[in-house]
């Protein structure tokens, strides 16, 4: 997700242009974050049961960084590529959005929200990604990714208020949007950011930025003081595990990838598979209900995915 045009200068931090990237390889990276990151929004729920919420999102982000970035350094320092002032100082905005943000309100949201409803509100990203593009960067859609996200947010709407559940938390509810228009803002400035050319590099870079935000952030509201964090249940140190290896370093490190090679509109996608991948395991793992009106509204959020993706052939 981005804004702005994606500048050849982004394609060579990937290693890749756009033209280079196959459309296996992007299919690929996207089922990937369609599966993955659709499953984190149960582990978030299962974590964030016996962890503070920001203080297992920095360290998950930061030992997921880290690994990225000692790997990476090793590569470079043979090379002629130097990280500056101003690329910490992008991959520190990117972090701030992403990171804490995005992942950092979500793990607060996930403390009193259900899980599958905490990622149907994160799929309206690609409206706010549309309007912040429309905005700031005078970007127009095409008319059926419009009526796409139109759809999309329709059908979210219709499962968020869906008439099966009742009590939703607001404040929890209102902190999972927010978390959508960071990660909405993020994804745009992200395009256009001054990064290493190396794009793990860059990924690590944001990783440990973000991760050093959420544990200040955690540090703040005192939750280092919380005894929760120095007695973790076992399931909950087995969903951080799978965060950190599955949720940040494969499943974030091909959302990034994809960001720098991949037309925004079908990445913007992800947002719409991973609450049907997310409720359906909220059910089944966590008994979260689920009905006849969830199931048509998911199917609405698939139909608005093929509007998204689908790009008119040139003559």
């Amino acid at each position: 997700m981005r804004a702005a045009g994606i500048r050849a200068a982004e394609s060579e931090s990937s290693g890749v242009t756009k033209s280079a990237a196959s459309e296996l390889s992007i299919w690929t990276a996207l089922v990937i974050v369609y599966v993955v990151w659709g499953s984190t929004y149960l582990a978030i729920r299962i974590a964030v049961e016996s962890i503070p919420p920001l203080a297992m999102a920095g360290v998950r982000f930061l030992i997921a960084g880290g690994v990225l970035l000692a790997w990476r350094m090793a590569v470079l320092k043979n090379s002629q590529q130097r990280i500056t002032v101003r690329h910490w100082r992008s991959a520190a905005i990117v972090g701030a959005s992403l990171m804490l943000g995005g992942n950092g309100g979500v793990a607060l949201a996930e403390k009193t929200v259900p899980s599958g409803i905490t990622a149907l509100i994160i799929a309206t990203v690609p409206l706010w990604i549309a309007l912040v593009d429309r905005l700031f960067y005078r970007r127009t859609l095409p008319l059926p990714r419009l009526a796409g996200l139109v759809i999309g947010f329709g059908a979210v709407a219709a499962l968020v208020w869906r008439p099966d559940v009742s009590g939703l938390d607001v404040a929890g509810a209102f902190i999972a949007v927010a978390a959508a228009i960071s990660w909405a803002a993020g994804s745009v400035y992200a395009r256009s950011a001054e990064l290493p050319d190396d794009a793990s590099t860059a990924i690590g870079m944001e990783m440990v930025a973000g991760g050093l935000l959420l544990v200040i952030s955690a540090a703040i509201a005192g939750e280092f003081r919380d005894p929760l964090l120095f007695h973790p249940s076992a399931s909950s140190v087995w969903a951080f595990i799978y965060l950190v290896v599955f949720g940040a370093l494969v499943g974030f490190s091909a959302y990034l990838w994809l960001l720098r090679v991949a037309p925004i509109a079908r990445v913007s996608t992800y947002a719409y598979v991973n609450p049907v991948v997310a409720v359906a395991l909220g059910w089944i793992v966590l008994r979260e209900p689920i009905g006849a009106h969830t199931i048509a509204a998911g199917a609405a959020i698939l139909a608005s995915v093929a509007l998204i993706v689908w790009e008119p052939k040139k003559s």
